[in-house]
Parts: C-alpha cells; sequence; structure tokens
C-alpha cells in the first residue's frame, strides 16, 4: 500500500509562495487503477513527481510498502554520459534485479539498435523515452505511475507499451493523471479531480467525469 498524508507543495515566486498541492491525502491499495483529472497546470505532473520520490514535498509525508516506479517513458533521470545498456545496469543494481535476465528484453523492446551502446546524451527524446519504458517494464513495479497518456513512438510501438502495462500486468497498481476523461474512463476503478490544490474523490467514473466538466466550465 502507498499512503500519501497531508502533501503540501509550495514553490517561491516574486513576493511570496505558490501553493501548488494542499493538504492531499490518498491512499493506493495493491492492483488499484486511480484516474487523476485535472485541468492544464492544476498540479497533477507534481503529484506524480512527489509520488516517485523525484520531488519532495513542502509539507506531509509517503507511507511505501509497494515499489513504485518513476513516471512512465520519463527518461530525465538517466545518466548521460552512461550508455544505455549502463543506465540498465545501473537501475538493476539499485532496485535488485539481475541485469543479466534482462538486457535481452530491454534490448528488444526499446528497438534502439546499435545506440544501446552509445551515451543516452545522444538520444532523441523519444529515444529516451523508450529506453525508460523498457527499462520500468523490466523491474515489475508493484506500482506504475503515468503521467498523461502514453505516447511513445509510432502506433505500433503505442500499442506494444499499452499490451505490456495493461494486459500483461493487469493484476497491478497504478495512478495515471490526464486531462482527457476517456484515458481514465477506460482504464480505472476509481478517480480523483485536481483542483485549486485540493483532490476531490469519487467511486464511480461518471461522477467524476460529471464534477471534472463543472470544474472545466
Amino acid at each position: 500500500m502507498i499512503e500519501l498524508v497531508d502533501i503540501t507543495k509550495r514553490y517561491a515566486i516574486r513576493g511570496g509562495a505558490h501553493t501548488v498541492l494542499d493538504g492531499i491525502n490518498l491512499t493506493i491499495r495493491p492492483g488499484e487503477k486511480i484516474g487523476i483529472l485535472g485541468r492544464n497546470g492544476a498540479g497533477k505532473s507534481t503529484l506524480i513527481r512527489i509520488l516517485s520520490g523525484a520531488e519532495r514535498p513542502t509539507h506531509g509525508h509517503i507511507r511505501r510498502s509497494m515499489s513504485l516506479s518513476w513516471p512512465l517513458a520519463f527518461g530525465g533521470a538517466f545518466q548521460g554520459s552512461l550508455t544505455g545498456q549502463d543506465n540498465l545496469r545501473f537501475i538493476c543494481r539499485v532496485y535488485g534485479v539481475d541485469y543479466r535476465e534482462k538486457l535481452d528484453y530491454v534490448q528488444e523492446f526499446a528497438e534502439l539498435g546499435e545506440y544501446f551502446r552509445e551515451p543516452v546524451k545522444t538520444y532523441s527524446s523519444g529515444m529516451r523515452a523508450r529506453l525508460a519504458f523498457a527499462i520500468s517494464m523490466a523491474v515489475e513495479f508493484d506500482c506504475f505511475l503515468i503521467d498523461e497518456v502514453i505516447t511513445v513512438g509510432d502506433a505500433r510501438f503505442h500499442e506494444k507499451c499499452q499490451r505490456e502495462l495493461f494486459e500483461k500486468r493487469g493484476d497491478r497498481a497504478f495512478v495515471m493523471v490526464s486531462h482527457e476523461p476517456h484515458n481514465i474512463r477506460d482504464r480505472c476503478d476509481r478517480a480523483c479531480v485536481l483542483q485549486s490544490g485540493s483532490l476531490s474523490f469519487f467511486d464511480d467514473i461518471d461522477s467524476a467525469y460529471a464534477f471534472y466538466q463543472g470544474v472545466m466550465t
């Protein structure tokens, strides 16, 4: 289980501070699929980064008893001077995964060819995203973080990503944030709406969608 307890995030701005998240509480249970709706700029990506540990809250804390991915297809955590292969080796060591068992899978899934053995700083953003997604699948987290719909690569690669995550790992929990309600409706068990720093909870997707439409008007 993962619990966010009274999470607040403020950023310093000229003349004061801007509160993005204000006292957020959220519980994610094993296998649960949670969708978070919110307009652009509502703080969805900030919440995902705090969940992943990439960013610290100003106040509050997180309790984790499940392994939690970084945001899928996010390649910002790679060491640019290391090759894709060496980044895989390092990440496997951090998470206690046998690198040798995952090498062929990641190399085949990411479809980087010879670039897999080139420094990541030479990669395009799409190549970084493909490598990040492949490594996320290889580590086999208990809960995946999805920041907006996954749009990695062309239509064929996108379909492959959807199959790996939503079909082959259908027993895992995930948190999906989006400003497109149909993404939440298609994939999630329950939904929340993030607005003005607060998270409103709903037991069914239709109620969340109706509330979200009211927020947007």
